[in-house]
């Protein structure tokens, strides 16, 4: 069972009132926790700035619509070989190695995309194996950061923690691609004038070893829990806890279907260079919208927090997130366009927060491992799936009728999924006292046979 640390009361002669300010950022008095977000700032930025160089690289080699989607792709399927088995490896191992070991793959795989940026190679395909090989990382990477998590900070500050994660997320998911569409449009003399990729690769590859020095600091105490063999029955624990689990399974749904069929992203190459007419600069500001729409979000949580009707306010935002995606894709305007995705960002931030704070609140210490991993698997099909769906429609139909298809689906997903999960629309306090009590209520409402 995850062991807490406790937070010191105040100092003697000190009021043991807390000021607002100091309440909304609880989570920060853990050592911890303020050492594993620098490290997941610096390394979300390396991230965004390589996606910009890859995207744009392999566009400017195939100028196909497919080839983008096949990005997400080959970031997606190791999460389908390999999540559930990560997701035991979590609950089994130090979660903390399981992180260091993923992140030092990825430093391997930012020099290999350097070293093929640098050779000039006409083949996309060793750039999809790399790609193959960072989405392995994060898949195993994924369930052990969310399941320490909780590990960081004491319980009361627990959604406070998540939603601060999910503001420096959202920062650096904004600040990271507007770097890598400056950084490979400059030059670099110092290095025999290097242009393009290398420059942005060679920022990711600094900001992992970062990334990697501030984790090896961490001195999380180790979760006490059962070390069961391998074996399928405990691989698949988490997926029928998540079955059974209707609060759960709806809300993980919700988010599958909207960001898979409502997910531009893939396409921001193409809307940047053929629609809008703004260049590498101009996608790195379009990749950086949503994320600003979502950090102002994500502040406004800090000091406004969901304080009942969560599940309705969820499946309202995520009829936002389809309607704006439809803008989106209709948009000729450049400025309409980043207005639009900055609604996509703002209404996705309230359910990442909703969801998160569900699948940890709702699911027992020993099981978070297991139940992250089917998590990021959903995740995994919504994001780098939904990029090879964007990308197959697109091909078929064209960049702007499958923004705006995928956009009225999401909105369609989102009423089918208030009917289909009541457990979710009931949801109401985000406290695990609460989210379980909604569960109870509703499968004892359920007939039985």
């Amino acid at each position: 069972m995850a062991i807490a640390k406790t937070v010191p009361g105040p100092p003697a002669g000190a009021s043991a009132e807390e000021s607002p300010l100091n309440a909304k950022a609880g989570a920060f008095r853990s050592r911890d926790f303020r050492l594993y977000q620098t490290a997941r700032l610096l390394v979300i930025l390396g991230a965004e700035a390589q996606s910009v160089a890859v995207a744009w690289q392999v566009y400017q080699l195939t100028h196909s619509a497919l080839s983008l989607g096949n990005t997400g792709l080959a970031l997606f399927l190791p999460g389908l070989f390999f999540m559930l088995p990560a997701g035991h490896v979590a609950d089994r191992y130090d979660k903390r190695y399981v992180i260091l070991a993923c992140y030092g793959l990825q430093a391997v795989c930012t020099v290999a995309l350097l070293w093929i940026s640098m050779h000039k190679i006409g083949s996309i395909l060793p750039i999809y194996a790399v790609l193959f090989l960072i989405g392995t990382g994060r898949c195993f990477s994924g369930p052990a950061a969310s399941a320490m998590l909780p590990a960081l900070v004491p319980k009361e500050s627990f959604v406070n923690a998540v939603t601060w994660g999910a503001t420096i997320y959202q920062v650096a998911n904004a600040t990271g691609p507007m770097v890598g569409g400056l950084l490979f449009t400059a030059t670099l003399a110092a290095l025999g004038r290097w242009r393009g990729a290398p420059i942005v690769y060679l920022f990711t590859l600094a900001m992992l070893c970062g990334f990697i020095g501030l984790v090896g600091s961490i001195r999380v105490r180790a979760v006490t829990a059962e070390k069961k063999a391998f074996s399928w029955t405990t691989v698949l624990a988490g997926l029928r806890y998540v079955a059974n689990t209707k609060l759960l399974l709806g809300s993980i749904s919700l988010d599958l279907f909207a960001v898979l069929l409502g997910g531009a992203v893939a396409l921001m190459p193409i809307f940047a260079e053929t629609v809008l007419h703004a260049g590498p600069q101009g996608l790195g500001l379009l990749r950086a919208m949503p994320s600003l729409g979502a950090l102002a979000v994500s502040l406004t949580l800090i000091f406004k927090p969901i304080k009942k009707q969560a599940g309705k306010t969820m499946l309202v935002c995520v009829g936002i997130f389809g309607a704006a995606t439809v803008v989106f894709g209709l948009s000729r305007s450049l400025w309409v366009s980043m207005a639009a995705l900055l609604f996509v960002g703002a209404s996705d931030m309230v359910s990442v927060v909703i969801r998160s704070s569900v699948l940890q609140l709702a699911t027992p210490p020993e099981m978070r491992g297991r139940v992250s991993a089917v998590n990021w698997l959903f995740i995994g099909a919504s994001n780098e799936f939904g990029e090879f769906e964007s990308g197959v429609t697109a091909h078929w139909w064209g960049a702007v009728p499958a923004v705006v298809i995928g956009g009225i689906a999401s909105v369609a997903v989102t009423c089918a999924a208030a009917v289909v999960f009541p457990a979710l629309r009931r949801a109401d306090q985000l406290t695990a006292e609460s989210l379980r009590a909604a569960e109870v209520e509703l499968a004892e409402a359920e007939p039985t046979d």
